[in-house]
């Protein structure tokens, strides 16, 4: 299939008094239409920080390098009105934080139409026509109502759908969804998976779904890509990699995850210890204090990702688990 999004050496770092943070090293991924890649790991393993990079969005001491081509456009650095005719239009972003993301001081019309109007071109009534109608497909009730509501007259979830509402309004070829589902309760969570998964199968859009929730994941991603200290840990399609999972971080992550579909002796398993100090990264292999299976080989040489299988790759000096 041909990639919408390619990503090709990725690094992000941001300069602090301390000394540079590489909070992205070295990803390479693509992403096909029709296609939602799963990117997971705990806080702070690069999850966001790549699609903020991607996107153009990251902070003053951010700097970004690599490729990224969208449609075959390399769009990674690009001047910010060559980028604003791509982001918002062809490739959407859904933020993690509902409330701090809506302007709390304009009305839900306001901030919907605004998008239609630079976008697209589109006169007040007819971008109020449209933004109406998405936010009848994202399930809120009395959308003709509620569209001249403020931010904070919505619950949680349905902030979240106003979130989703707006990211799909010039109907992008690439949804990005960073944490779509935080803070939010299971039955809201299930309707939301529910509708981004219909979404993508009406109109053969790509999703990335960035989130630290494996069963978010599993519930709609084909591939999964596993962060850990800025790096890949390991990259599988969906099943695979829920049914054998071949890096120890991968296996730790499944292992402190409750299952409806075992019982369970004793209690879940943690993984120890902390991620490394992204300021400085130990020789070798960054999971390796952490890591049951670490031997000498593992503190002199830091492992590259390579291919174990058909459409699968890890980072570890293990053959197999």
């Amino acid at each position: 299939m041909t990639a919408i999004l390619d990503v090709q050496g990725l690094k992000t770092s941001f300069s602090t008094p301390e000394g540079a943070v590489r909070a992205v090293n070295d990803v390479s991924f693509a992403i096909a239409a029709g296609e939602t890649l799963g990117i997971v790991g705990e806080s702070g393993s690069g999850k966001s920080q790549i699609f903020m990079s991607i996107m153009g969005l990251l902070a003053k001491n951010g700097r970004a390098e690599g490729s990224v081509r969208f449609k075959g456009q390399e769009i990674l650095n690009i001047r910010v009105a060559e980028l604003n005719k791509i982001r918002g239009v062809k490739m959407s972003m859904i933020f993690q934080d509902p409330m701090t993301s809506l302007n709390p001081y304009l009305t839900v019309k306001r901030q919907m139409t605004e998008v239609l109007e630079t976008h697209r071109g589109m006169s007040e009534d007819a971008a109020l026509a449209a933004a109406i109608e998405m936010l009848d497909i994202v399930q809120i009730p009395e959308a003709t109502r509620r569209v001249h509501m403020y931010p904070h007259e919505f619950s949680g979830g349905m902030r979240q759908r106003v979130m989703i509402a707006m990211a799909l309004l010039c109907e992008p070829e690439l949804l990005i969804a960073d944490e779509p589902t935080t803070a939010l309760d299971v039955t809201v969570q299930a309707q939301i998976l529910d509708l981004l998964g219909k979404l993508k199968r009406e109109t053969g859009m790509a999703i990335a779904l960035i989130t630290h929730d494996l069963g978010v994941i599993a519930g709609l991603a084909d591939r999964v890509m596993v962060m850990y200290a800025g790096e890949v840990a390991e990259r599988a399609n969906s099943g695979p990699l829920f049914r054998a999972p071949q890096h120890p971080y991968t296996q730790g992550l499944l292992r402190s995850m409750p299952r409806m579909d075992e019982v369970r002796a004793n209690r879940l398993q943690t993984i120890g210890g902390q991620p490394p100090n992204l300021q400085r990264l130990p020789q070798g292999c960054t999971f390796r204090d952490r890591c049951v299976y670490a031997f000498d080989r593992c503190a002199a040489e830091r492992p590259a990702l390579r291919p174990i299988q058909d459409d699968r790759s890890k980072a570890c000096h293990l053959e197999a688990l």
